[in-house]
């Protein structure tokens, strides 16, 4: 009996002992695995053991697309009446852009409204129990239609504007020009501003006699495309002689502001 309890009392240590091993390998690899993520989060790096840098890059490109905002509006004693002669605008505007080859996809309603108006009629009364001074009577109706259209022939913006006009358009804004294929531009930006920001890095390194260990954070500005190209702010007509106005489309730049921190030793 006594030889038996000693056997037990021996599994038992043999299996405790087992269980720490385990336990203690266990907190081990995850105290190794905690330190690894930790390193290359880059956390743990003291605000006297790092430097930031701001970088620019800055690209040039001629636009490829204009965008053209036109509305017609009209007035009618009913909303059929007053759309009717909105619609008359709407259609010669759309034709001739059709046949000036843009495509469908590139014409779009961007804004229909229609509103009745009225007239506040004043009410003369010379006696002290007048009744409400005037009242409103509806006199008819509005309706503006607003078409964006897409010219990807930059050079024919001043035929259009022409045509607008003589289809008788008289509320045009626009062209507002633009790049189609904005974010491969704004990468090859930001690919500059990388490369003047390690270049000022490597320098200030230099300068203070230290060693860049690797980047710990990086962040960049919004980085928006500035129009440099001239654009018409309003051309309109009534349909006569009107000119197709010269539509210079100067060049756009796009521009990334990076800053990015190091640690040093």
């Amino acid at each position: 009996m006594e030889k038996e309890t000693l056997l037990t009392n021996k599994y038992i240590i043999y299996a405790a002992f087992s269980l720490l091993i385990a336990a203690s390998l266990f907190f081990a690899a995850k105290i190794i695995t905690e330190i690894k993520s930790y390193r290359y989060i880059g956390g743990g790096v003291l605000a006297s053991n790092a430097i930031s840098v701001s970088g620019e890059g800055e690209v040039f490109a001629v636009p490829d697309i204009a965008t053209i905002i036109f509305s017609a509006a009209s007035q009618g004693k009913t909303v059929a009446m007053a759309q009717k002669e909105a619609s008359k605008k709407i259609d010669a505007a759309l034709a001739f852009l059709k046949n000036s080859g843009i495509s469908d996809k590139d014409i779009k309603t961007t804004n229909y409204s229609a509103h009745p108006r009225y007239e506040y009629n004043e009410v003369v009364c010379l006696s002290l129990n007048c009744p409400r001074p005037g009242k409103q009577t509806l006199v008819g109706y509005d309706v503006m239609q607003t078409i964006s259209v897409k010219a990807r022939d930059t050079d024919k913006v001043g035929a259009i504007l022409e045509g607008l006009a003589k289809a008788g358009i008289t509320e045009i804004s626009g062209p507002n020009f633009s790049i189609d294929d904005e974010e491969k531009l704004k990468a090859e930006a930001r690919k500059y501003a990388i490369a003047d920001a390690k270049e000022k890095a490597a320098a200030l390194a230099g300068d203070l006699g230290v060693s860049l260990v690797r980047i710990i954070s990086f962040s960049e500005a919004g980085n928006y495309p500035i129009y440099y190209a001239k654009a018409l702010e309003s051309a309109g007509g009534n349909g006569g002689d009107v000119l197709a106005p010269e539509i210079p489309k100067g060049e756009n730049k796009i521009s990334s502001n990076v800053t990015i921190t190091y640690e040093i030793r």
